[in-house]
């Protein structure tokens, strides 16, 4: 009797002191048939639980409630997800394999024996995967706008699906008004989910095989293998191809489905897993249930995690964001573009920029409105995001924005130089005897993490010596801004001047940091913290001999020397003693805000400009060097249009950058973001 007594007690003990199991990830599901694949799921992992709402807008908002946990959405949703209001992150990515891994290409389609082509669309009847959708409405609409095949002038004049309506003589939209020729065509109630026979993929190529469009628009993996020969590709220049060549034929490269879900770390990780873990049940198969496509695509090949900074801003890159952007927001015209939003970068550049700004006034309103960031990532970030809409960056951001989609449109020139182009050089004490054979176990002075002069040039050359990776051990100590806090590179670094303790600004990427910068690397080796610094060719005579702020005053010219492989040089002979001849720092922003930057720019330098006289000057800094332009640049000239950050940089650079990404962690992360797939990158 006690024993059992004893047993029980302990039992009962036992069960008040486990653990409590970990909540179950709520799937959201948008139709009966989703559902019961998801139920069937739940049969083999207990980690989840399935609930059933309407349509994808519905598990968006019960998502961000908290309501649910986790859905598989297109581009067009992932967009909508990752507004403000929602705040909704990718997590994991679907990957289709057959080289398309996690993207994947939007087409049009058309019967073989068909005269149709994409130049005589218009009047002809369409067949969609849905409204907002990415290869079944945002890529062909936008792709018919901007070829001005379809005429609009934007919201003001009218809703895009007025637009569609008039192009077009019947469609079936999913998701559109249901009393619109934009439903004539739908089979069921035109809603956007699978109660609509002829929604997404599957359905909108059913309704072009039914006869009942003459073009539908779908993913390149849509049509079954059987039946390709019956069908063509309609490409955007008028021809036509056969289904299997969609890589030369296609509207777009686009990001493939993700699961979101709330921005919550260890929620991704638990998906991730659980997922990944399921056993004897097919996530990739819709056979069983009357459909296709339910919870992921069925060409799904596997799940691949996304790095922990994506958003979707990152995730679908600037390219396609400004796609989405011209058909769900006012399109820009000459009258509506009053001003660019120029990001600083902390508070000096901050302070500087709202001193332009009150000087740009121009009648009753301002040319240049300022917004701040505490890094060049951050401010990056802000313009995808469109919340500013450019910044001038150094070379090595250029790579880093050019893989986010961004592109270069106006570049710095300096005096006596090539117009965009500049020498990266090492300088040393002249008595210290330190050259480039020796600067293992020395102490380095960077311009910052990830910049040209400062660090991808030196770096890159010492990897292709040492084939090291790891420069933190290369060097005793150094001062890289923007390394990770505690790190040795981070070791020289001092913080923001005059701040007692100095800890919140120390190693930060802006010029908060004392020896952040150009001017900032130098101080660090000339006040005798570094052994060497990696600056421009420019940097020693803009603060030496008198020249420079108040802490330069003291040092000359001539006490320090420029080395290089094998070689000890005087300062002024860069052009005989240099590291590389690297792209001189540029202006970058989204694609579609490119012809109003430059215009904005170019009426600014006319007023503010170096040959002009005015109280306030663009390419001067009072409290500090370099604050938003390089303070050596003279003007500033067009990049011509579709120029890409690869043809500016040159090959001989992103030759050096691509051998430096060769080393592990080399990528900042927002590159890491931004390239874990390349569909935003122009083929």
């Amino acid at each position: 009797m006690n024993t059992a007594l004893i047993c029980t007690f302990l039992g009962c003990l036992a069960s008040a002191l486990a653990a409590p199991s970990e909540p179950k990830i709520k799937w959201c599901t948008k139709s009966d048939q989703e559902f019961r694949k998801c139920s069937d799921m739940v049969q083999k992992s207990q980690d989840f639980q399935c609930i059933k709402l309407d349509n994808s807008d519905a598990c968006i908002k019960a998502i961000k409630n908290g309501e649910a946990d986790a859905i598989t959405l297109d581009g067009g949703d992932i967009y909508t997800a990752g507004l403000k209001n929602y705040d909704l992150h990718p997590i994991i990515a679907e990957d289709y394999g057959e080289g398309s891994v996690t993207c994947y290409y939007a087409v049009a389609v058309a019967k073989k024996d068909s005269d149709v082509t994409f130049k005589t669309l218009r009047g002809t009847k369409s067949c969609h995967t849905g409204l907002g959708k990415s290869a079944g409405w945002n890529i062909p609409i936008g792709t018919l706008v901007a070829q001005k095949e379809i005429q609009w002038a934007g919201t003001d004049d009218k809703p895009i699906e007025k637009a569609v309506e008039g192009f077009f003589s019947n469609s079936c939209v999913p998701g559109a008004d249901k009393n619109s020729k934009l439903c004539s065509l739908c089979k069921g109630d035109c809603s956007r989910s699978h109660k609509e026979p002829y929604y997404d993929y599957h359905g909108a190529f059913q309704c072009l095989k039914d006869g009942k469009g003459d073009v539908a628009f779908v993913k390149h993996l849509t049509i079954p293998q059987g039946e390709k020969q019956d069908y063509k590709l309609l490409c955007k220049d008028g021809t036509t191809k056969s289904i299997d060549e969609y890589k030369t034929c296609h509207l777009a490269k686009v990001p493939a489905h993700a699961v979101v879900s709330r921005k919550d770390p260890d929620m991704a990780n638990r998906i991730f897993t659980s997922l990944t873990a399921i056993k004897d049940f097919n996530l990739f198969s819709s056979e069983n249930y009357g459909s296709k496509n339910l919870m992921f695509k069925d060409s799904t090949v596997k799940l691949v995690q996304l790095p922990k900074t994506s958003d979707s801003f990152l995730y679908l890159g600037a390219e396609y964001m400004s796609i989405i952007r011209s058909l769900k927001e006012e399109r820009t015209s000459d009258s509506s573009s009053q001003a660019i939003k120029w990001c600083a970068v902390g508070q000096a550049e901050k302070k500087k920029c709202d001193i332009w700004s009150v000087n740009s006034v121009d009648g009753e309103s301002s040319r240049i409105e300022c917004e701040t960031a505490a890094s060049v990532d951050e401010c990056l970030k802000k313009i995808m995001r469109k919340e500013a809409d450019a910044m001038a960056i150094d070379g090595g951001e250029v790579y880093s924005a050019g893989k986010c989609g961004l592109v270069p449109v106006m570049v710095e020139q300096y005096e006596d130089e090539a117009a965009s182009s500049y020498y990266a050089v090492a300088v040393v004490k002249a008595a210290s005897g330190v050259t480039w054979e020796n600067l293992r176990d020395k102490k380095s002075c960077h311009t910052g993490l990830g910049r040209t002069a400062g660090w991808n040039v030196p770096m890159g050359l010492l990897h292709q010596d040492t084939k090291e990776c790891d420069f933190s051990k290369f060097f005793s100590e150094s001062c890289a801004p923007g390394s990770p806090a505690g790190s040795n590179l981070c070791a020289l670094c001092e913080g923001k001047e005059g701040d007692a303790v100095g800890q919140d600004h120390k190693c930060k990427a802006s010029a908060e940091e004392k020896f952040y910068g150009y001017a900032g690397a130098f101080r660090c080796l000339a006040e005798g913290k570094g052994d060497v610094a990696f600056i421009k060719h420019s940097t020693v005579t803009e603060n030496t001999d008198g020249n420079g702020p108040s802490w330069a005053k003291g040092f000359k010219s001539s006490e320090f020397k420029l080395i290089c492989k094998g070689q000890t040089r005087d300062i002024s002979q860069y052009s005989d003693c240099h590291l590389a001849k690297v792209p001189a720092h540029a202006v970058v922003t989204r694609p579609e805000k490119q012809n109003d930057v430059v215009d904005i720019l170019k009426q600014q330098q006319n007023k503010f400009g170096s040959s002009v006289q005015a109280s306030f000057k663009m390419f001067q800094s009072s409290d500090g060097k370099n604050l938003l332009f390089k303070d050596s640049t003279k003007c500033l000239q067009t990049i011509p249009s579709g120029k890409s950050y690869q043809d500016f940089l040159g090959s001989e650079y992103m030759n050096a950058m691509n051998s430096l990404r060769k080393c592990p962690n080399s990528e900042s992360e927002l590159e890491q973001a931004c390239t874990f797939h390349t569909c935003q990158q122009k083929l």
